[in-house]
């Protein structure tokens, strides 16, 4: 559990300390009040990056030199966390108990978080890559393995689609040894890929059915496909790989892309065997984003021994009364969350208990209620 935070210069934070419950925490205020952002800096603490953010200097707060994050996580044995930027330096560093952490790999896992925000409609309304973002970030915290065959993956694909670029300039023989060097790298490291994503949706059709329905009371049967531009027919994975890129070689010089590959791969989500993307309404569209980030909690919690800290943005303004009722009740049996609301008198269908903590946001006065 992430027991305290610290936030100086983080967004519209000049300085905010808070302690905070091992259940349910709802942080309530206005727009512009940085609920968002106290959820964005656990996620920085998490994960070394942020939630909403594309660079670090998108954080600091207006007219200052540097941010900084510091917390305290309670397991077995507690962690302190510290997390330090400067405007002069451009650069951020991470400290994991007073010792500087310098690849995000060693973080990405140790504190298992689970997100759901309204932006989540891309993962089942969006283009493909949306649905692999999803999925690698659920395996690259499960799996140390994978995470490090998904960083070696992308590295050889940037460097590939470097030679082809070259190549297509200036046409040389030892330019082509060279891609075909890279060849053999990108089929090693993408069909350990494609393995591991297939046994990971075995898995977590398990996990992703059970959340479901307990959203839906077993009203609905959800399922994920697995749809690789790479299938295991009568030959292996290895040759349908070799055997595709063959194929598109001279399509992937004259367009300098790497057109064959996981990279290229899509998830597709069904409810009823019915295809959610194509035919689902929104109410499926929601539940099913909702029941992938709960599947996600207890398939991380599973795989890690730990206990993912789930936060939600914002989340039950966008589902029916009927849908929040049911999600609610279904957070007290996570562990830890944290909630953003913008008034609670709109949220009568959730229960409060003794040991929640709620943080009062509004005039910029903190409220313990």
């Amino acid at each position: 559990m992430l027991s305290s935070i610290r936030l100086q210069n983080f967004r519209r934070h000049t300085s905010l300390n808070l302690n905070f419950s091992d259940k349910l925490n709802f942080i309530v205020g206005g727009n512009g009040q940085g609920k968002t952002s106290i959820l964005e800096a656990i996620y920085y603490l998490c994960t070394t990056r942020g939630l909403n953010s594309k660079s670090d200097i998108e954080v600091l707060k207006f007219d200052e030199d540097s941010f900084e994050i510091e917390a305290t996580f309670e397991n077995l044995s507690k962690d302190s966390v510290r997390i330090f930027f400067t405007r002069a330096d451009s650069k951020k560093f991470y400290f994991l108990n007073n010792k500087q952490v310098n690849k995000s790999s060693e973080i990405i896992g140790k504190f298992p978080v689970v997100v759901l925000t309204p932006a989540d409609h891309s993962i089942t309304q969006g283009s493909p890559s949306e649905r692999r973002r999803f999925i690698d970030s659920v395996l690259s915290q499960a799996s140390r393995i994978y995470l490090n065959s998904l960083i070696d993956y992308n590295k050889t694909l940037k460097q590939r689609a470097s030679l082809l670029n070259l190549f297509r300039e200036k046409k040389t023989r030892n330019l082509l040894t060279e891609i075909d060097a890279w060849t053999e790298k990108l089929v090693i490291s993408g069909v350990e890929l494609i393995k591991q994503r297939t046994r990971f949706i075995v898995e977590f059709n398990k996990y992703i059915s059970d959340s479901y329905s307990k959203v839906m009371n077993g009203e609905e049967t959800p399922e994920i496909i697995y749809s690789s531009n790479i299938q295991e027919t009568e030959a292996p994975l290895e040759k349908s790989f070799f055997e595709l890129l063959n194929i598109k070689k001279e399509e992937e010089i004259k367009k300098a892309v790497n057109l064959v590959g996981p990279h290229r791969d899509d998830f597709i989500f069904k409810v009823n065997s019915i295809n959610l993307k194509t035919f689902g309404s929104q109410g499926q569209h929601k539940t099913f984003q909702a029941a992938l980030k709960f599947a996600e909690f207890f398939y991380l919690k599973e795989m890690t021994g730990s206990t993912p800290i789930f936060l939600l943005d914002d989340v039950f303004g966008e589902l029916d009364s009927n849908r929040a009722k049911k999600i609610s009740e279904y957070l007290r049996t996570v562990g830890q969350a944290f909630i953003t609301v913008t008034d609670f008198a709109n949220f009568s269908f959730i229960e409060r208990e003794k040991s929640d903590v709620f943080v009062n946001l509004n005039n910029r006065s903190l409220i313990y209620a």
